[in-house]
């Protein structure tokens, strides 16, 4: 299947904006929008915490991968991937063939202060949530990098100037 420019998908860290700005995006196209981890919720009828706890991280992973084939085949579309959709090789090329990739980035204090309180975000249950969330970062930056079409920093700008940079940049 040919690249398509009908085809939105964010990526980035827990905390970039994806759903905020994927929601507004989307609304401006006038297209639909999915967050994945919501989609995952609902086919499964579980909460991402439960999945985690009951089949762990690669039986959430495996059922991402899933939602991530099926929705990138649908037109019009801006799709909100979970922070770690990119680690999945199947996944990444699904991505970067079907569709206009934009890295959402933020400097690090933004994306803690953005979680902070979230309870529906089992990696960051954890003693040290700085250490933690440079590890994630450290590990999937690269492949964030690799996906992308654009590269859009979240941190400085109003939600507003993120969508409209991006609508700027859309083939």
């Amino acid at each position: 299947m040919s690249k398509s420019a009908s085809r939105i998908f964010l990526v980035g860290p827990m905390g970039a904006g994806k759903t905020t700005i994927g929601k507004k995006l989307a609304r401006a196209l006038r297209w639909r929008f999915v967050d994945c981890d919501q989609e995952i919720e609902q086919r499964t009828g579980a909460t991402i915490p439960l999945i985690f706890d009951i089949e762990g991280e690669a039986g959430f992973r495996a059922r991402e991968k899933r939602v991530i084939d099926d929705l990138t085949r649908d037109d019009d579309i801006v799709v909100a991937t979970g922070g770690g959709a990119v680690l999945d090789p199947d996944s990444r090329l699904a991505l970067k063939e079907r569709g206009f990739v934009i890295y959402l980035h933020a400097p690090l204090e933004h994306l803690l202060a953005r979680t902070r309180g979230d309870t529906n975000r089992p990696l960051l249950k954890t003693g040290d949530r700085v250490k933690k969330m440079q590890e994630l970062l450290t590990a999937r930056e690269p492949l964030y990098r690799e996906v992308a079409d654009l590269i859009v920093d979240t941190g400085a700008l109003t939600l507003t100037a993120v969508v409209q940079n991006i609508r700027a940049a859309l083939p």
